[in-house]
């Protein structure tokens, strides 16, 4: 069994930390140099600022609304998300930190551990970090990584699962594809996702029905085989082939990308 531990709202949840006054109102974190948005609270979605908005639009597009605008900390970002991969040290016993707000953790099939002390680790789990650090984290459980990735968004769009959403049935499986778009599935991309809503394919189910010939005639890329098999529950993307997003900012002041704090 798999599981993701996805920080909520990042930037926007590490700037909270020291801001609880902040907790409910419309927040935003800038790109380097403070050119657009990256990060948004969930009232700032609700409101309707994408990300990528420039920002001196927003006073243009939402001249009536309190924003709390700040500049990216990456300093900050990689202490607060560093304590939290302490405690995924601490509570897993496998983990592989994914990117600066993801952790997979592993379990293996031969340890005494049943589903349900699996769900109520990961709320405990939750729990002990927000008390710890400060920061909300939504964690989803799959027997697969695309499985696990899927169900910590629903994780973290329905407060019933207490922030924390198991995949560990094939009903639950089947439901979960059903409701997932296309281009929200861990692997597929913009451009492949275009390819496959051109071909019918609005949904993770619809492409997980497809047989794995179709896949492979229809875009020979072992990635995307990989994620048709692990959405129909085939534990196949290598650990080593987890590798880790390179973005976290581009600045003016690097020849590159800065991944490294």
């Amino acid at each position: 069994m798999y599981g993701i531990v996805d920080c909520d709202n990042c930037y926007v949840s590490c700037e909270r930390v020291f801001r609880p006054d902040l907790n409910g109102k419309p927040v935003v974190v800038l790109s380097n140099n403070d050119g657009c948005v990256v990060a948004r609270s969930n009232e700032a979605k609700k409101m309707g600022i994408k990300a990528g908005t420039p920002y001196f639009q927003l006073a243009q597009q939402f001249p009536n609304e309190k924003i709390a605008v700040f500049s990216s900390n990456y300093e900050l970002y990689g202490e607060l998300t560093g304590r939290i991969v302490e405690i995924i040290k601490q509570e897993a016993p496998a983990y592989f930190r994914y990117s600066i707000d993801e952790c997979f953790v592993y379990f293996d099939r031969l340890e005494n551990t049943d589903n349900k002390e699996l769900k109520e680790w990961g709320e405990n789990l939750h729990q002990r970090i927000k008390k710890s650090v400060g920061m909300p984290v939504s964690i989803g459980l799959g027997p697969t990584k695309t499985l696990a990735k899927l169900a910590s968004h629903f994780a973290k769009k329905y407060p019933g699962y207490r922030h924390c959403c198991m995949i560990d049935t094939d009903e639950k499986r089947v439901k979960a594809l059903k409701l997932y778009p296309i281009e929200d599935v861990w692997g597929i991309g913009r451009r492949y996702s275009a390819k496959l809503q051109a071909l019918g394919v609005q949904t993770a189910y619809d492409f997980a029905q497809h047989h794995g010939d179709w896949v492979r005639n229809i875009f020979n890329n072992i990635v995307i085989y990989r994620t048709w098999q692990e959405l129909n529950g085939i534990d196949a993307v290598p650990n080593e082939e987890m590798a880790k997003k390179k973005s976290i900012c581009t600045s003016r002041s690097f020849n590159g990308m800065v991944s490294d704090f």
